[in-house]
């Protein structure tokens, strides 16, 4: 079985335990040192010594951790490459099957929640495959880990902390508790900072487990896509065709339109009617030639879960299958670019002042941004898909 696929950026951590005082937020240096330095930050966070000490004790930096986090190569797949990878007929047979199996639980969630099941089964398997594959790093030592490595220590030390919550409340193990290399545990893969703040006992027997209950899990899960901003009741992503004469530079994120609009320019939904009265945008992952879909205002909640453009667009795709969507047209889209070429576009796009991210070879929303706006001034159909004829005329 693939083993779960990991979310590198989760709701920001805009917890209390955040804005408490702390000293300067320190990183790198002798790790032995800087776990000292833990425990004093968390005794003026008013966490009790014990608690500290306890949970601190034995922690150790995790090579394999710092590995895992410099090797995202799989989001570098285009959107047809990465969705056939990560959708497979046993899974979707599997998500119905779970649909079946906790209807309870999923009708709880549409009254309290809004959100239609397809959307967490979609996070359930791409995460654990329903659980089945949890991860084997030791989540302290990868928290401590990663908050000691200075790339995003400010996303992970406040996480250490948090951990040290769930510890002083019985629900963490420093030495057991196992997950996923950057810190997330359970199910649904939360980091402590997001169970702490919602964590739900789906099964009411007193706790909140992650990674023995499925009801815990997928309840948590949907309170957090709710604090995110999700519409209830509300579509994320509906396949669309589109003509040929539609003006790409008004596609993309960052270009949506009334759907009555959309309709107005030729724009129909593949296998239904769009949904009138919202607002959305028209999302070509590979160009104009390629799969194409319309994306409504809670698509963008997936991105507070994940900030990887593919990741996001097959979870949201894969939503729609598991509630009845047929397999998208693919289409031909144009070739696109190798990762080597794909970096020395973000190069030359950075180079002319675009704000492109990081320079890491993979088409993230905003190198999209930027690519479509030198189609337009270069004349190129602005469909924000990368092409060799694009990076030989930059």
């Amino acid at each position: 079985m693939p083993s779960a696929t990991p979310r590198f950026c989760l709701a920001l951590l805009a917890l209390s335990l955040a804005t408490l005082p702390a000293p300067a937020r320190a990183c790198g240096g002798d790790f032995g040192a800087f776990v000292a330095g833990l425990s004093d930050e968390a005794r003026a966070r008013g966490i009790a010594d014990a608690v500290a000490q306890g949970f601190l004790a034995g922690a150790r930096q995790d090579g394999r951790v710092l590995k895992a986090d410099r090797a995202q190569g799989v989001f570098r797949k285009d959107f047809v490459e990465f969705s056939r990878s990560l959708i497979s007929a046993g899974r979707l047979k599997t998500g119905q099957a779970m649909a079946k199996k906790h209807a309870g639980v999923f009708q709880r969630i549409g009254r309290e929640y809004g959100i239609s099941p397809g959307v967490l089964l979609a996070f359930w398997a791409f995460e654990t495959d329903f659980g089945a594959v949890q991860g084997d790093f030791n989540t302290r030592d990868a928290l401590v880990t990663l908050a000691h490595d200075c790339r995003r220590p400010d996303l992970f030390r406040p996480q250490v902390f948090a951990a040290m919550e769930l510890y002083a409340r019985g629900d963490f193990d420093p030495a057991r508790t196992r997950g996923a290399w950057a810190g997330e545990i359970g199910q649904v893969q939360m980091l402590p900072a997001d169970i702490l703040r919602n964590g739900v006992d789906g099964d009411g027997d007193g706790h909140v487990r992650l990674k023995t209950s499925a009801a815990d899990a997928l309840m948590s899960a949907a309170k957090m896509l709710n604090g995110l901003g999700w519409r209830k009741g509300e579509p994320w992503l509906q396949e669309i065709t589109v003509p040929e004469g539609l003006d790409w530079s008004r596609t993309g994120l960052n270009h949506p339109r009334p759907v009555a609009e959309w309709e107005a320019a030729g724009v129909r939904g593949r296998a239904g009617p769009l949904s009138r009265g919202l607002s959305a945008a028209v999302l070509l992952p590979m160009g104009r030639k390629g799969p194409a879909f319309l994306a409504y205002p809670n698509f963008r909640v997936y991105f507070e879960w994940n900030k990887s453009f593919v990741y996001v667009t097959t979870a949201a795709y894969f939503a729609t299958r598991l509630e009845g969507a047929p397999v998208y047209d693919a289409g031909a889209p144009e070739p696109g670019l190798s990762a080597k070429e794909m970096t020395l576009l973000q190069k030359k796009l950075a180079a002319k002042g675009y704000d492109v991210g990081a320079i890491d070879g993979i088409l993230g929303e905003k190198t999209r941004e930027a690519v479509q706006r030198e189609q337009a001034r270069l004349g190129l159909p602005a469909d924000a898909w990368p092409t060799k004829q694009l990076l030989g005329r930059l």
